[in-house]
């Protein structure tokens, strides 16, 4: 070996040793030694643009991410979910799947695991969280009445029955609908049995207080609050109109509109309920279905008076405005509900008329509206469609998908 290698090797070896040392001497200061750092930290991954699908047929839910528009996994176990919905904790790590079973499961989304399941009815339609997150309420038709739950635990808190004949031994018990949040730990909901709204306020969960507004019209099938927490309106199945509850009145009260927008005309018979949790709000008018017509009617929300009718191609089901308002996408009723139309709000006409695919049962919007999803049963998939072009971008295989729900919903009142 001349003596340059040998120099060298003594170095590397020097070199060595002092890395060593220098290593020596930093895990001296704590009581073990240091382990080296991993070569791949762990990635954190935040959940504002996650969501669920429900697949009915098969008692699961999809996790979907809406940015790169693909099902990250299932969560299966979860009952019969034939008429399922979903609402979000307020930082959207935690969805609340209501089963028409009565079930109540709380499901992790980035685990993609159940965390808590409970059940809590014979028959649920759906339900509501709290704006402070901390309580999730059940609506359920069998037995009639609402019940409130610690958002952690689900614990049960209060038992609200939905009495309409004054109570005692075999009290008669409606079912409930349109379950919605209000402020300040309050919940709206209606009686379709008993022709009724009531709000409950859970200041104290366990001692929730009741305000009952009786004799609203005949059968309040679903109902919403609009965005500013102000307006709780019931649409009514057993007769023409709605009932609408102005909050910020003082007291608040009832009154009636669009009371007679179906008078003089004989109506088609009603294929399936529309929904008005999804009613469209853009600029100064709200969009929502005419029940057992083809049509959507534009209400103006200063006065709530109607000022047109759009025809559309069948009954809608759910009417709802992509988040700028500029559209307001429309689904259908048996036997029209492989078609989905576009109504252009400036103008307010059908711009454009997709066929996506077989039994389409609901749309969502992805936060910003660039897309909407949309669940077409019988085809086994779910079409994601580009809101601007009107052109699929996307196809995600899943099985039966019914509700379409994303985390974003977590910051709106009455999602």
């Amino acid at each position: 070996m001349s003596k340059l290698d040998h120099d060298r090797r003594r170095a590397l070896v020097g070199l060595g040793a002092l890395a060593g040392s220098s290593a020596v001497a930093l895990s001296g200061c704590g009581a073990s030694p240091v382990a080296p750092a991993p070569v791949t930290a762990p990635t954190s991954v935040g959940t504002g643009d996650l969501g669920l699908v429900i697949e009915r047929a098969r008692g699961a839910v999809a996790v979907v991410n809406t940015s790169s528009a693909r099902v990250l996994g299932k969560i299966t176990g979860l009952g019969d979910l034939s008429h399922a919905s979903v609402v979000f904790s307020r930082d959207g790590l935690y969805g609340y799947v209501f089963g028409r079973d009565g079930g109540l499961t709380r499901v992790n989304l980035l685990t993609r695991a159940i965390e808590q399941r409970i059940m809590q009815a014979g028959n649920s339609i759906g339900g509501a969280i709290s704006a402070d997150g901390t309580l999730v309420a059940a609506q359920n038709y069998t037995p009639g009445g609402v019940k409130v739950f610690d958002a952690r635990t689900l614990e049960l808190l209060a038992d609200i029955p939905a009495v309409v004949d004054g109570g005692g031994t075999g009290a008669r018990l409606s079912r409930v609908v349109g379950l919605v949040d209000l402020p300040g730990r309050r919940f709206a909901f209606s009686l379709f049995d008993g022709n009724a709204i009531w709000i409950a306020d859970c200041s104290n969960a366990r001692r929730p207080v009741i305000a009952r507004y009786n004799d609203i019209g005949r059968q309040p099938y679903d109902a919403l609050v609009t965005p500013n927490g102000r307006h709780y309106i019931a649409g009514l199945f057993g007769e023409d109109g709605l009932a609408m509850l102005d909050l910020w009145e003082q007291p608040p009260r009832v009154r009636r509109i669009l009371a007679g927008y179906g008078r003089g005309e004989q109506p088609l018979p009603v294929y399936k309920m529309p929904h008005l949790r999804g009613w469209a709000v853009a600029g100064s008018h709200a969009y929502l279905p005419a029940i057992g017509r083809h049509e959507v009617l534009v209400v103006d929300t200063t006065a709530w008076a109607e000022v047109a009718r759009i025809p559309v191609a069948g009954q809608p089901v759910f009417v709802m405005a992509r988040p700028d308002g500029r559209q307001v996408w429309v689904n259908f009723a048996v036997p029209d509900y492989h078609r989905v139309q576009v109504i252009d709000t400036p103008t307010q006409k059908v711009v454009s008329t997709l066929e996506p695919g077989k039994a389409v049962l609901h749309m969502e919007f992805t936060p910003r509206g660039e897309s909407v999803w949309i669940s077409c049963r019988d085809d086994n998939r779910v079409e994601v469609v580009d809101t601007h072009n009107l052109r699929s971008v996307a196809r995600l295989a899943l099985d039966a998908p019914s509700g379409i729900f994303f985390t974003a919903r977590a910051a709106r009142m009455g999602f």
